[in-house]
C-alpha cells in the first residue's frame, strides 16, 4: 500500500502535525510506502518529495492587487492542484490522507485526488467543514449555527474578529467549496472525539464519519514521581484557550498556589504584563518541556471553545498528571471528573481556582488521579492501536471504491 499524506506545514507546528508525523511513522513500521505533500518552509523536516511542495504563502500582502490574488488562492490554490496532480501521476498512491490543508493547500486538492480515482481520508483537527472560522466561536461565544452547511451567519455576526471583510472571505471560501462539493468528495472523515463526530455527522451523515481517538506512545514517557506543587498550562496563548481565565483565578487566589505558563501566542505580551505574579516561561520544547510537565502538580486546560481531543491532555496523562479542565467539547471524554482530574464550567474563574487549589493541597489525591490517568492512556489511547485502526480504515476504503490497482497503471 502507498499512502499520500497532506498537511500545509511539514514541521511540528502544532497538534495536527504531531498526529500526522506519528501516523507516517506507524505506517512505515507496517511496511506501507509513505508519500508527502505540503508547503515549502525553512522549518520543514527534509522530504524527498519537496520538489512537489507548493510555494510558501503568508497572506500578508500589501498592495490591493496582491491582496486580491492572495484572497483567491486562499479559497482555491491552482498551484496546489497542479502539484498534487503531478505527484499522484508520478507516485500512484492508493489513498490520500489529509490533515490541516486549509488556505495554503485548500480543499481543492481533495477534488483533484478524487477525480483521479484516489479515495480521500480527512482527519478533523478543528471544525472547518462546519464552521468557516474553525472554532465554533462567534464574538467570543460558542456558536454552532453553521453546522448544517448554512454559512450566512458568519456575515450577519461578523464572526472573524468582528471584521466584515475577513468574514466575507471565509464565507466565500465555505460557499465555494460547498458549491463544488469539495468536502463531499471525502471518503471518510476521522473524528478524534465523539463530540467532533456528532458535529460533523450533522452535515455529512454517519456513513461518512468514523470516530478514531488520537493515540500516544506512553512507553516513551516515564511516569512522574513526586512534583514541585505548581499548576501548569502549556500550549498556545490565544483567546479560545481561556488562559486569561486561569490567570484571573491565580490572581484572585493571592499567592495561595503557584502558576507556570509555558507557551507563546498572540496574547503573550499582554498577559505577561497584566499578570506579573505568574511565571511565563515562553515556548518550551524537548527536555525543557518534559521537565516542566514532570515537576508540575496539576495540568490546567481552561479552554472556552469546543476542544476536539487535545494532545496536551494525553501527554499530561501519560506523565501521570492529574488535570483540571473545562467541561466543554471533547475534553470530558479524556478527563474523567473525580477519577483522572476535575472539571469546571468554562469561564467560571471561582470554580477554576477552587479546583486547582483542591488538588494542590492534597498530594495523595493527585497521585491517585495521576495513576488513573496513566492507566487510561495505556488502555484506551494506544498509539499502536490507533495505527492498526487507521490501516484497517485505509483497506476498507480502498476496497469499497474498487481500487485494486494503482492509479494510472
Amino acid at each position: 500500500m502507498k499512502v499520500l499524506f497532506a498537511n500545509k506545514f511539514f514541521f511540528r507546528n502544532g497538534g495536527s502535525e504531531v498526529v500526522m508525523f506519528d501516523e507516517m511513522e506507524l505506517m512505515r513500521r507496517r511496511n506501507v510506502d509513505v508519500v508527502e505533500f505540503s508547503m515549502n518552509d525553512d522549518r520543514n523536516i527534509p522530504s524527498r518529495f519537496q520538489s512537489y511542495f507548493v510555494s510558501r504563502k503568508s497572506y500578508r500582502a500589501s498592495s490591493r492587487r496582491e491582496k486580491l490574488r492572495s484572497a483567491l488562492s486562499f479559497i482555491h490554490s491552482s498551484e496546489a492542484v497542479s502539484q498534487i496532480t503531478r505527484l499522484i501521476r508520478d507516485e500512484k498512491p492508493d489513498i490520500l490522507h489529509c490533515h490541516n490543508i486549509y488556505h495554503q493547500l485548500t480543499p481543492s486538492i481533495v477534488t483533484a485526488a478524487a477525480e483521479m480515482g484516489v479515495p480521500v481520508v480527512l482527519t478533523l483537527h478543528d471544525y472547518k467543514p462546519v464552521c468557516p472560522v474553525y472554532t465554533q466561536l462567534s464574538n467570543g461565544q460558542v456558536c454552532t449555527r453553521c453546522g448544517d452547511g448554512a454559512f450566512e451567519t458568519i456575515l450577519a455576526r461578523r464572526c472573524a474578529d468582528g471584521s466584515l471583510g475577513r468574514s466575507a472571505l471565509l464565507w466565500a471560501e465555505a460557499r465555494y467549496h460547498a458549491l463544488l462539493g469539495s468536502y463531499h468528495r471525502v471518503g471518510k472523515f476521522i473524528a478524534p472525539s465523539k463530540f467532533m463526530y456528532e458535529a460533523i455527522v450533522r452535515r455529512f451523515g454517519a456513513d461518512k464519519v468514523v470516530h478514531i481517538p488520537n493515540g500516544i506512545d506512553a512507553s516513551r514517557i516515564d511516569t512522574s514521581v513526586g512534583d514541585d506543587g505548581y499548576a501548569l498550562y502549556f500550549g498556545r496563548l490565544s483567546p479560545e484557550k481561556g488562559v486569561e481565565d486561569l490567570l484571573k483565578a491565580h490572581a484572585t487566589a493571592q499567592g495561595a498556589w503557584r502558576l507556570v505558563i509555558a507557551g507563546t501566542g498572540p496574547l503573550f505580551d499582554e498577559l505577561r504584563r497584566k499578570y506579573p505574579a505568574a511565571e511565563f516561561r515562553g515556548h518550551l520544547m524537548g527536555i525543557d518541556l518534559e521537565r516542566t510537565i514532570r515537576e508540575a502538580g496539576v495540568i490546567v486546560v481552561p479552554s472556552v471553545w469546543h476542544e476536539n481531543s487535545p494532545l496536551s491532555i494525553l501527554e499530561a496523562m501519560a506523565h501521570g498528571k492529574p488535570i483540571v479542565a473545562s467541561r466543554i467539547g471533547g475534553i470530558p471524554e479524556l478527563v474523567r471528573d473525580g477519577t483522572t482530574g476535575l472539571l469546571f464550567d468554562p469561564g467560571d474563574v471561582v470554580q477554576l481556582s477552587e479546583k486547582v487549589r483542591t488538588l494542590l493541597v492534597d498530594r495523595s489525591r493527585r497521585e491517585v488521579f495521576g495513576r488513573n490517568a496513566r492507566k487510561t492512556v495505556e488502555n484506551e489511547y494506544s498509539l499502536e492501536e490507533h495505527g492498526a485502526t487507521l490501516l484497517s480504515l485505509y483497506e476498507d476504503l480502498i476496497a469499497s471504491v474498487g481500487l485494486h490497482r494503482k492509479v494510472g497503471s
